[in-house]
């Protein structure tokens, strides 16, 4: 292997240990090897951080190991060329595995420059990334508590959801905090109802008439108050969220041009693509990057099965929930291109194309600096009868005609 690079740093990165393999010598000869342990504390980390200056280290790469190299990026990014490399692309060949061959067999990939460097977002947004990420994890465990109180609900068979649409709205909530005291009968209960409700007096008065025992009382209390608890916390991480995201608020607003992307999927994006799509060469290298588009899979000249690649699932996902949204949109070139493919390749694999396509459309707003023009829900149409008319009068000039196309 050709080395490209004079000084530089592999580093084998553990939850209590770094192991460092500095090579330092001329590209066209052989390298000096050095190699120390460190520590992961933050002073340990400063410890590691002063060697490598002091030998004049250039490069430094590591493997992306769970979350374990991200303390040692922070310390160590405004020092050094860092290159945090995919652990399934930097693999040594199989026996003789110590943590310092782990250690030299990095450093040398870097010293021939084999490691393609990851995407690592910037500071503002990897702190974006953490907050977006944790309202997702609060979103899901208040969905998970909301279905355990309606499935308890079912079990003192009290059938509050087979009437009301909304059993956590206004009138759901009074409902189950009378149901908590259980001093008032299914007649006083249903009297709480608001709004189209009412109409349904007597569908409640059933639907209340439950068996709901003590302990069903003290559950259906404490799962109640901790999905008002999360639902607190929720609204607290989202005005720390705009707070973040203030310098961003114009980029924002412009994704949520897009059909289907509201204020969730707008955020989700700029803390996760970011707003430079100077890193992304092509579209097409942020479809590979966020997992929304098919995989190569060929042997023998045999096309397998395209599964959709592996990729950041918290982008994927905020874009596959945008395109089923937008494939519910009035006269949207999304809700044609979802039903055009829904029908022969299913929902499924139609939402993860037109997330595809919205991909598309952020990276160019983003790139230029662009408003967002729909095409049309006509569009696929005129654009399938152009191509049947090229190829009906290509097809006449073939066998001697002269044709010329005029529209009726």
């Amino acid at each position: 292997m050709e080395a490209i690079i004079e000084r530089c740093c592999g580093l084998d990165v553990h939850k209590d240990i770094v192991v460092a393999c500095v090579l330092i010598g001329p590209a066209d000869g052989k390298a000096r090897k050095e190699i120390r342990t460190y520590g992961t504390t933050t002073a340990q980390l400063e410890q590691l951080r002063d060697w490598l200056g002091q030998i004049g280290c250039t490069h430094v790469g590591m493997e992306s190991t769970g979350v374990y190299w991200v303390p040692i990026y922070a310390v160590l990014e405004e020092h050094f060329e860092l290159i945090v490399g995919n652990a399934a692309h930097m693999k040594n060949v199989p026996g003789r595995k110590t943590d310092v061959k782990d250690a030299q067999w990095i450093a040398e990939l870097i010293r021939c420059g084999l490691v393609r460097k990851s995407y690592v977002p910037p500071k503002w947004q990897r702190a974006l990334r953490d907050l977006t990420r944790y309202r997702r994890k609060l979103v899901e465990a208040q969905a998970s508590e909301r279905n355990r109180l309606q499935r308890l609900l079912e079990t003192c068979n009290v059938k509050l959801a087979s009437v009301a649409t909304d059993v956590f709205g206004k009138s759901g909530r009074e409902m189950l905090r009378a149901l908590i005291k259980g001093d008032e009968s299914p007649e006083q209960m249903a009297q709480l109802a608001r709004g189209r409700l009412r109409k349904k007096l007597e569908q409640l008065v059933l639907a209340l008439r439950g068996k709901v025992e003590s302990h069903h009382r003290f559950m259906l209390e404490m799962q109640l108050g901790r999905v008002e608890d999360i639902e607190a916390n929720i609204a607290v991480i989202d005005s720390k969220i705009d707070e973040a995201i203030a310098p961003h608020r114009a980029v924002m607003e412009r994704l949520m041009t897009i059909p289907g992307v509201d204020r969730v999927v707008a955020m989700t994006v700029i803390a996760e693509l970011g707003t430079d799509m100077n890193v992304f060469p092509t579209p097409a290298h942020a479809a590979a990057w966020a997992g929304v588009c098919p995989g190569n899979n060929e042997s023998a000249g045999k096309r397998m099965g395209q599964q959709k690649r592996r990729g950041n699932v918290h982008l994927a996902t905020a874009l596959v929930q945008a395109a089923m949204a937008a494939s519910k949109t009035k006269n949207t070139y999304f809700k044609a291109r979802f039903w055009k493919l829904a029908g022969r390749a299913g929902t499924k694999r139609a939402a993860v194309a037109v997330a595809h396509s919205i991909l598309n459309a952020i990276y160019h707003m983003l790139k230029g600096s662009v408003d967002y023009k729909d095409l049309g829900g006509d569009y696929l149409d005129r654009f399938l009868n152009r191509r049947s008319e090229q190829r009906l009068v290509q097809r006449l000039r073939s066998m001697g005609y002269e044709v010329r196309a005029q529209t009726a």
